[in-house]
Parts: C-alpha cells; sequence; structure tokens
C-alpha cells in the first residue's frame, strides 16, 4: 500500500492558535487558572460530571446583554440541566436567570427588550399522576426585566418545539407537537401503538401515530389563541415579517411525504388563511430569515433534489416574498453551510462555513456575493447572533476549550464567559495536531492526532503512559505510542477543531487517539461526501487504514498495539474495518450494525433505504455485499466490546446483538454492553462516565 510519509502537519501550539482567533489561552488571567502544571491531572471519565454546555445564545434589542443556556450536571439525580444566564457584552457581569429543580430553555428577548421569554416544566407537581409522572406539557414564562419572579404566561397540552416573537410584540408564534392521546387515560395501561405511516418510527419520538406538529399564534393582549395550519402536515421554523403581517414556516406538503426528504418555504397571513407556497425546490429548503426591510427572504437550500437527504449539502438562498427565482450564494463554495443571520443594515447575510476540521463565520455580501471570513484559526463555531450596534455574538470552541461565549468585531474573536476555567485549571489536556494521510487509491484524508498528557519529543515518557514518538512527520526518535482510532458518526459529519471529551479523555489513558474525516464526511465538498453512496465499507476503510499506516510509518502508532471505536456509522464502519483488516487488536462497536439486509424496517431508515439501495427484493446482491461483516465474521479476529442503547430507533441495539452473538459463536473475546432506556444518543451522566471508562478498560486489556 503506498504511504505518504510527507504529512501536511496543522499545529495547535497555544502560543499560535489563540494568538491567530485573539483568545487567551485556558491557563491565562481567570482565578484558578494559575494552577501550576505539576498540580494538574490527566482527564478522567468522572470529569463528565463537571463539564458545562453553553448554548443558544441570543443577544438582547439594545446590544449590552446575551442570554444563553447553561447546561450542568446534577450528580444526585444522574441527569443533566439546562438553566438561562445572561452575560453582558463586556464581559464584566454574568448573572443566573433560572435555577432550581426544573431547567429551563429557549430564551428569546421581546422587540423592546423589555421581557425575557423562556419555557420551563417549572409548576408541573400537580399535573403528575399517580406514579409521578406528568403528561406532555408546555409551559411559557415570561421575565420582566425590571424585575420581580418570572410570570408563566400558558401551558398547553403538546409539546412547544419552537417559538418566535411578532416584531412588534404583541404576539408569539408557537409550533406545538398534538398531544399524545393515548397516555391521557386514567387507566396504567397503556393503549396500542396504532402505526399506519410509511415512516412509522423515530429515535426519541418512538412509533409515530399520526401526531404532527403545527402553527399557531398567542395574542399577548387578549390571551386568545388562533390555529393558523392543521392536518396531516408537519410546520416547523416559523418566522415573521418585518411589519408582523406575514410568518414565513417550513413544510413538506407533497403527495406522501414520508417517502421523500422534500421541505419548502410557506407564507401565511398572521390573521390566518391559505398557506402559499414560497419555494418549488425538490430537494430541502429551510431555516426561512426575513431581511429587515421585508423585500428578500434568506434561507438554507439542499445542493440535490435527491428523495433523501443524508448527502446533501445545504447552500445559502435569498428569494422575495413575492416568489420567483432564488439566487444561489454557496454553489462554487462547495461546503455546507448553516445559522444563517441578517447583518442589522441587510446589505449581508452570515452563515457558519463547515470546512475541512473548522467551522467559521463568513459574510455574503447581497451586493456582489463577494464572501468575507469572519473569524480564523483552528476551531469551531457552532452560533453567531448579531448585535445592533455592531458585532457578532458567538458561541465557540476549540481543541484546548470547550464552548465559550464570544464577541466577534473586525475580524478578532474576545471572549466574554470564563465558563470552562474552573474545569480546565485542573487538567492535563492532550496535545492536538492536524495531520493528513494518503490512502491506497490515492485519496488525500485530513485527520486530527491526540497524544497523551506529558507528550515530549525528548522522548520522556508521559506521566502513567507509555513513551510517546514525536509528530512532526520526521523519524520517530522514541517508542511509538497505543494507537485508538476514534471513528465519527454520519457519515456526513467531520472531526473538527473542537474540544472532544472521548478523544480527550482516551488520549489521557496512554493512548495515541486519531480522528479520521473518511469520504463520506462533509467539508470537503459534495463529491467528496456522496462518493459511498450505496457504497459503504469500501472507500471509507480505505481511508481509515490509509490513516493507521501513515501513523505507524510516521513512528507516531505501534502497529502491534492498534484500536479502534466508534458510535453509530463509526460503530458500522468498525465492524466494517475488523471484517477487512485482522491487524487491529481491539475494537470497539457503539450503535452499530453490520448484517444491513436485517435493518430494513427495523430502524428509521426505510427512505434512504428506498432510494439509495432499491428494496432488498430487488437489489438482494447490493444488501448482501454491503453486510460483509456480519456474512464473513469468521475473519474477524479482534477482540471487540459491543455497546448499545436499548430504545433506540436509530441503530436498534439488534445490529449489536447480531454482531455479538456471532463473536461469540466464533469464540472471539467479545461483550455487549446496553444502557437501558437510552436513545441513539447516551444522555444519563453515569451511563456516559460508565462509557468511556469502558473504552479505556477495553483498550488498556488488548493493547498492553
Amino acid at each position: 500500500m503506498k504511504q505518504f510519509i510527507a504529512c501536511i502537519c496543522v499545529s495547535l501550539a497555544l502560543s499560535q492558535a489563540y494568538a491567530q482567533i485573539g483568545v487567551p489561552g485556558p491557563a491565562m488571567g481567570k482565578p484558578g487558572a494559575d494552577t501550576l502544571p505539576g498540580r494538574r491531572r490527566p482527564l478522567r471519565p468522572s470529569d463528565i460530571y463537571r463539564m458545562k454546555t453553553i448554548g443558544d445564545c441570543q443577544v438582547s434589542p439594545e446590544g449590552s446583554w446575551i442570554a444563553y443556556t447553561l447546561s450542568t450536571v446534577d450528580s444526585a439525580k444522574d441527569k443533566t440541566v439546562s438553566h438561562i444566564w445572561m452575560s453582558s457584552w463586556d464581559g464584566q457581569t454574568h448573572l443566573p436567570v433560572t435555577s432550581g429543580k426544573d431547567g429551563a430553555e429557549s430564551p428569546r428577548w421581546s422587540p423592546d427588550g423589555k421581557y425575557l421569554s423562556f419555557l420551563s416544566d417549572r409548576g408541573g407537581e400537580e399535573d403528575k399522576d399517580d406514579d409521578g409522572k406528568s403528561p406532555e406539557t408546555s409551559r411559557f414564562w415570561l421575565l420582566d426585566r425590571r424585575g420581580g419572579e418570572a410570570q408563566k404566561v400558558f401551558d398547553i397540552k403538546g409539546k412547544v418545539t419552537g417559538y418566535a416573537w411578532s416584531p412588534d410584540g404583541k404576539k408569539i408564534a408557537v409550533i406545538i407537537k398534538d398531544p399524545n392521546y393515548a397516555d391521557t387515560a386514567k387507566s396504567k395501561t397503556r393503549k396500542p401503538f396504532v402505526m399506519d405511516k410509511y415512516h412509522f418510527k423515530q429515535d426519541i419520538e418512538g412509533y409515530l401515530e399520526g401526531r404532527t406538529s403545527h402553527l399557531y399564534c398567542y395574542d399577548l393582549t387578549s390571551k386568545k389563541w388562533d390555529t393558523l395550519t392543521r392536518g396531516k402536515y408537519e410546520e416547523s421554523s416559523p418566522a415573521w415579517s418585518p411589519d408582523s403581517k406575514q410568518l414565513a414556516f417550513v413544510s413538506n406538503r407533497s403527495p406522501d411525504p414520508d417517502k421523500n426528504e422534500n421541505q419548502d418555504i410557506w407564507l401565511i397571513n398572521a390573521s390566518g388563511g391559505v398557506p402559499t407556497q414560497l419555494t418549488t425546490w425538490k430537494g430541502s429548503d429551510t431555516h426561512p430569515v426575513w431581511s429587515p426591510d421585508g423585500r428578500t427572504i434568506a434561507y438554507l437550500q439542499s445542493n440535490s433534489e435527491d428523495s433523501f437527504a443524508i448527502y446533501n449539502q445545504t447552500m445559502l438562498a435569498t428569494i422575495t416574498p413575492a416568489g420567483g427565482k432564488p439566487r444561489i450564494f454557496t454553489r462554487e463554495l462547495d461546503r455546507p453551510v448553516s445559522d444563517p443571520k441578517w447583518s442589522m443594515d441587510g446589505s449581508s447575510i452570515v452563515v457558519l462555513v463547515t470546512d475541512d476540521r473548522q467551522a467559521y463565520p463568513a459574510a455574503y455580501s447581497i451586493r456582489d456575493g463577494a464572501m468575507e471570513r469572519l473569524a480564523t484559526g483552528d476551531c469551531s463555531y457552532s452560533q453567531v447572533e448579531c448585535r445592533k450596534t455592531g458585532g457578532w455574538a458567538a458561541i465557540m470552541s476549540t481543541p484546548l476549550i470547550p464552548g465559550e461565549l464570544y464577541g466577534l468585531q473586525q475580524g478578532k474573536a474576545r471572549r466574554i464567559t470564563h465558563l470552562q476555567d474552573s474545569y480546565l485549571s485542573q487538567l492535563q489536556l492532550a496535545t492536538v495536531k492536524g495531520f493528513q494521510s494518503v490512502s491506497s487509491d490515492g485519496t488525500k484524508v485530513s485527520g486530527i492526532l491526540y497524544t497523551p498528557p506529558g507528550y515530549a519529543q525528548s522522548g520522556a515518557s508521559p506521566s502513567g503512559g507509555p513513551a510517546s514518538a514525536a509528530t512532526t512527520g520526521a523519524a520517530a526518535t522514541v517508542a511509538p505510542l497505543p494507537l485508538v482510532l476514534f471513528i465519527h458518526g454520519g457519515p456526513s459529519a467531520q472531526d473538527d477543531y473542537s474540544f472532544d471529551l472521548e478523544r480527550q479523555t482516551l488520549a489521557a489513558a496512554g493512548f495515541a487517539v486519531a480522528a479520521v474525516n473518511y469520504r463520506g464526511s462533509n467539508g470537503r465538498g459534495a463529491d467528496y461526501c456522496s462518493t459511498i453512496r450505496a457504497d459503504w465499507g469500501n472507500k471509507e476503510v480505505k481511508d481509515i487504514l490509509g490513516a493507521a499506516n501513515y501513523l505507524i510509518t510516521a513512528g507516531i502508532a505501534d502497529s502491534a498495539r492498534m484500536g479502534i471505536a466508534g458510535w453509530s456509522y463509526g460503530g458500522i464502519l468498525t465492524d466494517y474495518v475488523i471484517a477487512t483488516d485482522p491487524r487491529f487488536r481491539a475494537a470497539s462497536s457503539g450503535a452499530g450494525s453490520a448484517l444491513q439486509l436485517s435493518m430494513y424496517g427495523v430502524d428509521e431508515y426505510v427512505n434512504q433505504y428506498d432510494n439509495e439501495l432499491g428494496t432488498p427484493w430487488t437489489h438482494l446482491d447490493k444488501w448482501l455485499a454491503l453486510s460483509y461483516p456480519f456474512l464473513k465474521a469468521d475473519r474477524i479476529r479482534t477482540p471487540t466490546l459491543f455497546m448499545a442503547s436499548q430504545s433506540d430507533f436509530n441503530v436498534p441495539s439488534v445490529g449489536a446483538e447480531q454482531m455479538y452473538q456471532a463473536l461469540r459463536t466464533l469464540g472471539i473475546p467479545t461483550q455487549l454492553v446496553i444502557y437501558p432506556g437510552q436513545f441513539h444518543e447516551i444522555t444519563v451522566p453515569s451511563y456516559q462516565a460508565d462509557r468511556l471508562q469502558r473504552w479505556i478498560d477495553w483498550f488498556k486489556k488488548y493493547l498492553k
């Protein structure tokens, strides 16, 4: 196999990376950050209980404050709780807005800035039944910034999935999911699930019995509701026109919405009436945002009219409220964009660009379509919000700092919050560097390498781990490290320069850990992403093995001590890799599948299967070919830990169970772990910590 020795390495040395983005490092300038290096320790699984996660930032109308959610772990109740905080734009003041055992989410400012609204389950004790369970109820609260306790404005049966203030501050547009009537009976025995939909199951939601989400309007003065949409169709993403007379929303109103992933933008008068279809693309048109003057609507359009969207990437587009041909801004960029926001003067639209291990904000000029990158550096932005008096609020993460709130002005990022300082002050983190490998067919593949704390080119062994190798691409001068290839899911996602708790924790345990953006990942263009269509476990495996070969040749990885792990499509690829290459001494396949033929009708992807692979009874050879990890399980020699979630409808546990049974039959060391009551993503903190520890123990056992 052709080796690629001349690595293109992107150094993330602190002095350079943080200088690029104008951000102080984790050991600079704040209380608790001056801990002596000798007192720091490597990450351990229990540190998950100390994590804080910031999200959903919203700038006040006058621009002085930023509201956001802050999620922390309640270890006593073994759950994550979200509350709302506010920080001043200058970063000098930080205030909690909500507190208590009931969390809060979705903060939004009233247009005049006098109120902050949010959703919370607080005050719902009276609704609980004899078993202590609450029916699905949403409560909308208003907090007067001038003082006083938050006041409940309304509560409704059903789940609020989105809401928006009218610009005149008089009404609230609300998306409400129908109540679960089957659970409202006093009997403790749930009624049978009855489905007649083509797409009949969905992770988290469970079995789909015809409940839909519709658009409603609440008048704050009269306290009356208007039902704007009804019927079998789903609505989402309400967006008000600047004059408060119209609403844009997203809906799939094709003859059979279950059999395609079409989405269009529709318009409706705020007083009601018949919706008008605005976009007609057979692919996906989503996230409408009105321009300040009301003459244009910006939105995201898929680059393809495919009936399923997994390999599509979104482009920035605009259209007038009268309709017509849309204007596409990012077709030539050939990178997915997200989170469109208008500048205050309406002269540009800012989006987040996903681009080869980075996610950065960029502004597109309405006048000539020119792009201006608003921030640089090896980091990952997850949200941007316009500030009336200039600049942008943003949430950003780096490989060494979990997400924080920043102010963006004149191409520089100024850190507003220091929520992670106490967390980081105790820790000695991994060294993180970018690398590029070449696969056996000549494809260049980007990756990110994590090496253990204490990693030093001088050859000194890290504390608690084996001696490490240089990652410069030159010949190694010390013993190579045991390697864990930790593979992302999707497949159309990417590993980027953000804080990665899983890989950091594995590196802290003494392993070199590599993230590989195999073909099928986004961030490298539409062709790179879609090239694995109906050809799973082929090019991706070449890319993963190419990265492993590069790290071996560079002297970083010990070829006799290699492991591989992943979750979701990362778990699926783990199965493909160990059925292809016997060199791996340990593996962990999480939420994966291998006998793909058996997944038809079992998981939530029937629309993708029909359109990408064809039905099993008409394309059996293709289905069997993609099922080779199970059908050729007798080739596997790798001790493998299989994990799954009990209630996962995304990749159901049967995928892990089948492979566990196969390896158990063949006498290959294996273990099966099922997390009770969990969906595709593990959310219970103790289970998250358990999974981290099991990865560490499994790889330490077999990668001695």
